[in-house]
């Protein structure tokens, strides 16, 4: 098995898209990236730890790739705003790939300069992507939120 870490917005939905994603054998939501300590839904909330809400993914690269886990990422936010997504703002929401290997941060840079050149967003992409520091699983009541709600989407 291998793991990816992606932050695009609030991990609910995030969540809800790896799941769905043949290959991946296990997903959980986190905190990563930023300056606080094991820090709780309420300290990043604040703005001031500068964690982003992640979602750690664990996959089967015989059964999915890398590159294919960055087109769900892709897909499943706007990479071109800046710590928002929809009506959530702050640094928590930012754009980020979290790579784990020289492999993983190849790919996502050159996956990043393909969707930026393929004209598909109206504005430049400011995902950032740096190595994976260290990841704090969140809360339980936040794992597979929608999933345990029935609910297709956060918004």
């Amino acid at each position: 098995m291998a793991v990816a870490t992606f932050g695009a917005g609030c991990f609910w939905g995030v969540e809800l898209a790896f799941q769905k994603t043949e290959g991946v054998t296990s997903t959980s939501v986190g905190y990563t990236g930023g300056t606080t300590l094991k820090p709780t839904y309420e300290d990043v909330c604040t703005g001031q730890t500068m964690h982003a809400e992640v979602v750690q993914v664990e996959y089967d690269p015989s059964s999915v790739s890398f590159d294919a886990l960055l087109d769900v990422f892709w897909g499943c936010h706007d990479p071109t705003t800046l710590n928002r997504q929809g009506p959530d703002m702050g640094t928590q929401y930012r754009s980020a790939i979290f790579y784990h290997s020289p492999e993983q941060e190849a790919s996502a840079k050159a996956s990043k300069e393909k969707a930026d050149q393929s004209g598909r967003f109206g504005s430049a992409i400011v995902t950032e992507i740096t190595p994976a520091p260290e990841y704090y699983i969140a809360e339980d009541y936040h794992q597979k939120y929608l999933e345990k709600r029935g609910m297709g989407s956060c918004h």
